[in-house]
């Protein structure tokens, strides 16, 4: 099979037609009519990997931006394409900026449907063949300062808490960490704690024996034990059930564990790397996350800077995306608009975004001599500039409380933007959160 179409439609006979078209172009096809029940499948089988998703716009009960947010926090890295009516463009290319990749408008034809699945299969595959994820690239002092700690720090033992946003590159910070170690000719194994349910993700990290749960049918190793005499990275360790935090934390007090379903107890020589992109103290306080934990993860931590806020490397790494990505010829350059459009949008989703974005605008093109504005995505490629509100400008009689402070730039940057959800972005906060604080202040 070419990939792994994963097709969510309320309309019986488009899920149908599309999916003969699809299967009969060579793609494995898994294909919903309710947007619920594809979730609870999801939910229930992580282990599934998709290609590509179509997700069709305008559903009940539950409409395809919840669809396609629920698919990029599960699969930070599946593109998603939004089927969408004429009369909900405007709609459409608002779920470009909430992360899908693109939009197929009805009515459509076999051809611009297979063209548009084809050309960004192809991108995933180039993102596979790719060495991008080898190294780091920066030319930012604040970053060639952590990777000179991270350095010095690689060739103990230590546990290591790498902090930051989605996307800014907190995994390459862990294969950076193991490769400079003394570990570094051993395993280095990853686990990503968001996509696993509690006893699933009990039974990855330490394995389980036949019978042990419904669908253990024979035994297996978990992580732990692969890892033993290497590294073992657990991302989006926020994301961990409190009952296997316990469990984690008694195997870092003795490095002993037990198997799901075993009352054999083993031990591994495995160093632990872990990351999150939540505030964990925060989550400590909300009872989320066990303290003891914290401090066992946390003896040495690595605060990853988003993007944002270090401009001087979108350009080196945006030309470095395109070098890799294209695969026959001379790589196209960037124009100077490009260079202009990628310096002023806030990449929200860090270098995970401007990467996506980059591989886009390669294929798109593709035997062109330059990238321009036209391949880049439009809320891209002219985004607008705000000004920040200086509060010496802004000299009031009384001094202000933080709260009336936060009104007013609330009310600022809407003022400024054409929807909630670029105003979401730009002040660093979710849609629920935004629609709280609307509420709060009366916006």
């Amino acid at each position: 099979m070419k990939g792994h179409i994963l097709l969510i439609d309320d309309e019986p006979n488009i899920v149908k037609t599309m999916s003969m078209s699809l299967k009969t172009a060579g793609y494995d096809v898994t294909s919903y009519c309710e947007p619920d029940i594809a979730l609870q499948q999801i939910e229930q089988h992580p282990e599934q990997r998709y290609t590509l998703a179509l997700v069709d716009l305008m559903m009940y009960p539950i409409d395809g931006r919840v669809v396609l947010q629920q698919l990029k926090h599960r699969f930070s890295d599946l593109p998603v394409i939004i089927i969408t009516a004429h009369a909900t463009v405007e709609t459409a290319v608002e779920t470009l900026k909430l992360g899908a990749y693109d939009y197929l408008q009805k009515p459509f034809d076999q051809k611009e449907l297979l063209t548009l699945v084809s050309s960004v299969v192809n991108m995933q595959q180039l993102r596979e063949r790719r060495s991008f994820d080898a190294e780091i690239l920066t030319n930012d002092p604040s970053m060639i300062s952590i990777l000179a700690t991270a350095k010095k720090i690689a060739g103990s033992d230590l546990t290591v808490l790498i902090e930051g946003e989605t996307g800014t590159g907190k995994e390459l910070f862990a294969d950076y960490i193991h490769t400079n170690s003394t570990r570094s000719s051993g395993p280095l194994v990853k686990l990503n704690c968001t996509t696993l349910s509690g006893e699933l993700i009990e039974s990855e990290l330490f394995g389980h024996v036949k019978g042990s749960f419904t669908s253990a049918i024979k035994d297996r190793i978990g992580r732990v034990e692969a890892a033993n005499g290497g590294t073992l990275f657990l991302d989006e360790i926020g994301e961990m059930a409190l009952a296997s935090q316990a469990k984690l934390l008694r195997f870092l007090q003795n490095r002993e564990f037990q198997r799901v379903g075993e009352n054999v107890t083993r031990t591994s020589d495995v160093r632990i790397v872990a990351a999150t992109n939540r505030n964990l103290e925060q989550e400590i306080e909300r009872g989320n996350f066990r303290e003891d934990l914290f401090y066992r993860l946390s003896v040495f931590r690595i605060l990853v800077p988003p993007l944002r806020h270090r401009k001087g490397d979108v350009l080196l790494l945006a030309q470095y995306i395109v070098a890799q990505t294209t695969t026959t010829g001379i790589p196209p350059e960037l124009s100077t608009e490009v260079q202009n459009a990628l310096l002023r949008y806030d990449f929200r989703g860090n270098v995970r975004e401007l990467e996506n974005t980059m591989v886009r605008a390669t294929v798109l093109a593709s035997g062109e001599r330059s990238i321009t504005l036209a391949h880049l995505p439009e809320y891209i490629a002219y985004s607008k500039i705000l000004p920040v509100i200086d509060p010496a400008l802004n000299v009031q009689s009384e001094l202000e409380s933080l709260e009336q402070m936060e009104h007013k730039h609330i009310a600022y940057i809407l003022s400024k933007t054409s929807s909630l959800e670029e105003a979401a972005r730009i002040l660093g906060i979710d849609s629920a959160t935004l629609w709280r604080k609307r509420k709060k202040f009366g916006l």
